[in-house]
């Protein structure tokens, strides 16, 4: 009973100078106190409005303006609020600016592109992880430096190369392949599954090879089974990414195939002659799915981009 008593209290000794070596802005003593309490609580309840404030206002507005009539859309100042509650401008919307059919469009782009994107850069991430091929980190490193380019200037060299593709010398403006290409070599893409790649114990990969696996069984059985979460967080990057894009779209399909226009190009091309609160409800329309897709898939999001090891 002396033993466990003497043990116990250790455990307590240290548990209190780990507690007390962990430096906050609030001391521990200060906020077990009733007035620590009473303000820690006051000040994160006002940084969470604060924050839900900024973050759902545009939305809210959004919604709400989608619902008011064209005089009411345009007052100065807004409403809070919609005076005239008018809930038929989003089938108004979705008949008179063909949005289903945009939606489709524009869902056509980016599971194209995601398609690629996933073979072509889970491919690299594998190769620069596990196969080390000579001047791999040289390779690494000239893609991860285009991060540091801001989008703007590469349009056009995109363009120009979309334009006139080399050695086949095709020209692909006005096509899908315009919008896919562009997409595939993602240098932040093809990080986050090396990263992720390096984490998977050689062991595994070493054992495969062993019962005689070749590289692209041991990709297909071994790496992609163990990289779930972060295929997702890829997966959900890229979609979003060629969902949300309006220049790129605009250069290379806006004129040239008009039945085959984005949400974003769609909504634009019609905001000559189509009323204010039907353009803000056919926006919120091709808002919904993004909105939907990172609401039911925000765990696999945060799980993708934590994950850096494999326990066991």
């Amino acid at each position: 009973m002396a033993a466990t008593a003497t043990v116990s209290t250790r455990a307590r000794v240290n548990q209190r100078r780990e507690t007390t070596s962990t430096r906050t802005l609030i001391s521990g003593v200060a906020l077990n106190r009733p007035r620590g309490k009473i303000i820690y609580r006051v000040v994160l309840t006002l940084v969470i409005v604060v924050f839900t404030l900024v973050f759902i206002g545009p939305m809210y507005f959004l919604f709400t303006d989608a619902l008011k009539s064209t005089q009411e859309v345009i007052a100065t100042p807004p409403t809070l609020y919609p005076h005239s509650f008018d809930p038929g401008n989003f089938s108004t919307a979705w008949s008179r600016l063909d949005v289903g059919r945009m939606l489709w469009n524009t869902a056509y782009y980016a599971f194209g592109a995601l398609a690629l994107q996933l073979v072509f850069d889970v491919a690299a991430a594998y190769s620069l992880s596990k196969l080390r091929p000579v001047l791999g980190n040289v390779v690494l490193f000239l893609m991860l430096a285009t991060l540091m380019i801001p989008v703007t200037v590469l349009v056009v060299p995109q363009y120009v190369t979309v334009a006139d593709m080399p050695l086949f010398h095709w020209n692909l403006i006005g096509s899908p392949e315009a919008i896919w290409l562009p997409s595939v070599a993602n240098a932040f893409n093809i990080f986050l599954l090396k990263r992720f790649f390096d984490s998977i114990p050689a062991d595994y990969v070493d054992a495969a090879s062993v019962d005689g696996a070749s590289r692209l069984m041991i990709l297909w059985r071994i790496i992609l089974p163990m990289s779930r979460p972060i295929i997702a967080v890829v997966s959900i990057f890229s979609l979003v990414a060629v969902w949300k894009d309006f220049l790129w779209p605009l250069l290379v399909e806006y004129g040239y195939t008009p039945t085959r226009e984005t949400l974003n190009v769609g909504i634009w091309q019609a905001q000559v002659g189509v009323p204010e609160n039907l353009l803000i409800a056919a926006s919120a329309m091709a808002a919904v799915p993004t909105i939907a897709f990172f609401l039911i898939f925000q765990r696999n999001i945060m799980a993708g981009l934590t994950a850096g090891g494999i326990r066991g």
